[in-house]
């Protein structure tokens, strides 16, 4: 894994160098999104390297002090090692879904700062009365501990598991009241998550139609600027040949006929 993983990443930088030289405006080059992720993606793989040799220096030098520097080295290494997971994106650069939803999440901010805004305010209504219902109307209704609402702000993961339909069932109302509460919090949970989503889903839809295009512009663009090129290649190539036998037909009238000597 380390020889495919070295390959790999060697293949990476050398194209990420490439296009770096090769880029008009090292600045707006420098400032991509998907450049940036390139270069946090390839970076940990070279810095593990000099963590490891470092450590491996450090551990033949300091035998028994100095392990709490050691221990930090290793955690940093831990998690440069655990960011190489950004490989992934790099299909954003070559597939039109992910270019898609990457657009459509820069252009939707004020569409999920809205679902963020009523998730909020849904959470902070529905998890008092969940604590209420249970702790308050009927304090004898959990029978498990692990199923009881302490506090309101261990509601708070309820009510964000319910509205959002996930429902994984470590905390669940065991009254009627808090049922019912539970029952109001789903339903809502639905209505809320419904309102920004058609907004959303248009957006997304918008983003994919004009990309597209933009790919087919661009297809249609190069395939005309390739054959304009073999035309012209042909073109040269015709009147070439034509001069040449102009030439020949030039120089075999010559012999048929000789000019006579004065």
């Amino acid at each position: 894994m380390f020889v495919v993983e070295s390959v790999c990443v060697a293949w990476f930088t050398l194209e990420f160098l490439l296009r770096f030289v090769n880029a008009p405006s090292k600045l707006a080059f420098a400032r991509g999104p998907l450049n940036v992720i390139d270069a946090i993606a390839i970076l940990p793989y070279y810095v593990s390297l000099v963590f490891d040799v470092g450590e491996e220096a450090q551990d033949e030098a300091v035998m028994g002090a100095g392990r709490g520097y050691l221990d930090k080295l290793s955690l940093i290494l831990r998690l440069l090692r655990a960011l190489r997971i950004l490989y992934v994106m790099r299909l954003a650069r070559h597939s039109l879904g992910l270019q898609t939803l990457g657009v459509t999440m820069q252009r939707s901010m004020r569409e999920f700062g809205l679902l963020l805004l009523f998730v909020c305010v849904a959470v902070a209504l529905f998890s008092p009365l969940v604590h209420l219902a249970e702790s308050e109307l009927a304090p004898f209704a959990a029978a498990h501990p692990q199923h009881s609402f302490s506090s309101i702000p261990a509601s708070y993961w309820w009510a964000i598991i319910s509205m959002t339909t996930v429902g994984y069932g470590d905390m669940v109302p065991r009254s009627v009241p808090g049922q019912m509460v539970a029952l109001i919090s789903i339903l809502s949970g639905i209505l809320i998550m419904a309102f920004p989503a058609t907004s959303i889903f248009h957006t997304f839809s918008r983003s994919y139609q004009e990309l597209k295009q933009e790919y087919e512009r661009v297809w249609k663009q190069e395939r005309h600027e390739e054959m304009s090129d073999f035309s012209q290649e042909d073109f040269s190539s015709a009147s070439k040949k034509e001069s040449d036998g102009n030439i020949s037909g030039t120089s075999s009238v010559s012999l048929k006929h000789p000019i006579p000597l004065q």
